[in-house]
């Protein structure tokens, strides 16, 4: 009884001053409504990105042609055709733990087609090209063998391509030209979205490798090589093979004095450097929005201070009617932490509001996470013990003759 007594004698006090309660606990409010919003907002971000990265495929290994210097001047990735056909081939041969390869040659072509014209990005791939990107055609089929060894004039497009170029949507069957090169649409990728780099992966054009490099770009060079690997555990030993195997056919057997003539990226690779960037930028802006329920529990213990030299008097009356000073430090510490608690939760309803209106006005992803309001809600009752202790200690040390004298 002891405690509920004192309990309710918190928020009989708290009460009497709601003007004064509910600028003690702004601080607090701000301070957790932009820890919330900011977290909410990386969180949206880094499942977007991470949902870019999954697009890429399950198990994705990346080789692209480049990073190599000579005569002082550095190419980067795809920036030289140093890998070949025979390498991509050799890959899918002598590296275990490789399920599927697809040879790689980039281009940028205009193409025609129903009298409409477009500029888009021409892929010359092999047909295992979907299964390493996870990519599901949504009617049509796929190329294959046959047509990569007779270098077919045939393709698959994306949705951008059906949207630019057949307004009926009903792409299948017909043709589209690629440098005045009649190609036959085989079918229709289903809908990718955005790449990590921004870029619309639903623009495309697909055509078998060999197509692309006699017909249309004369390459005789790669631009890459898409590698899918049996597991995300093997992802890591295949990289280390795939290295050591273009070093051998690239003879490239001194690495100290000779840099590697092409770049190997891992999609796990891909996903711990995005996790840590958004990790970094979770700590620097949770700390800025910190600082925020820091002020705001100063403002707390010093509102707490002047209030115990309001109620002087009335400490010493309850004093002298059989009050502990235990009794009173708990009455202004449960008073700070009260304050804290409902600025918490003022808080967290005011961020979760902040994020979907961010959401809504810049068409953001925003991901408010469970774990992000158990900390704020327990960070500011926190604050409120931290910073209401000092408080609650010096009206607990009240002398009662000298409160009860106190005008």
């Amino acid at each position: 009884m002891r405690i509920l007594f004192t309990i309710l004698a918190a928020l009989r006090a708290l009460r009497r001053n709601k003007l004064r309660s509910v600028l003690t606990a702004l601080g607090i409010i701000i301070g957790v409504a932009a820890v919330i919003t900011m977290i909410s907002i990386i969180n949206g971000a880094k499942s977007q990105l991470q949902s870019q990265i999954a697009s890429l495929g399950q198990n994705v290994v990346l080789v692209f042609s480049g990073n190599f210097s000579a005569g002082g001047v550095r190419s980067g990735m795809g920036g030289a055709g140093t890998l070949t056909v025979d390498d991509a081939l050799a890959i899918g041969k002598e590296v275990r733990g490789v399920v599927a390869v697809s040879p790689e040659v980039r281009d940028r072509k205009q193409v025609l087609s129903n009298g409409l014209n477009w500029a888009t990005q021409i892929l010359g791939e092999g047909p295992d090209y979907v299964i390493i990107r996870d990519w599901d055609l949504t009617s049509g089929a796929m190329f294959t063998e046959q047509d990569l060894r007779s270098t077919g004039k045939v393709c698959i497009i994306g949705q951008t391509i059906v949207n630019q170029l057949f307004p009926d949507g009903d792409a299948v069957g017909q043709t589209l030209r690629i440098q005045n090169i009649p190609f036959k649409v085989l079918g229709v990728l289903s809908i990718k979205g955005l790449s990590i780099q921004g870029t619309d992966q639903d623009d495309v054009v697909i055509v078998p490798y060999t197509s692309e490099m006699k017909r249309v770009s004369k390459r005789t060079n790669l631009s890459g090589v898409n590698v899918q690997a049996e597991s995300a555990e093997a992802e890591s030993q295949v990289e280390s093979d795939i290295t050591d195997l273009l070093r051998q056919r690239h003879h490239i057997i001194d690495t100290s004095g000779h840099e590697d003539d092409f770049t190997i990226r891992g999609q796990d690779e891909i996903q711990n450097a995005i996790s840590a960037q958004a990790d970094t930028m979770t700590y620097l802006l949770g700390g800025i929005a910190g600082v925020s329920l820091l002020v705001g529990g100063i403002g707390i213990m010093n509102i707490m201070l002047v209030s115990v030299t309001e109620r002087t008097r009335e400490i010493g009356i309850r004093m002298a009617v059989g009050a502990h000073g235990r009794d009173i430090l708990a009455q202004f510490l449960i008073e700070a932490v009260v304050l804290s608690l409902i600025g918490g939760g003022l808080g967290v309803l005011l961020g979760i509001g902040s994020a979907q209106l961010f959401s809504r006005l810049n068409h953001w992803t925003t991901l408010v996470s469970t774990s992000s309001v158990v900390i704020s809600l327990l960070f500011s009752g926190a604050v409120g013990i931290f910073f209401g202790f000092y408080p609650a200690r010096k009206a607990a040390q009240l002398d009662p003759i000298d409160a009860l004298r106190y005008e």
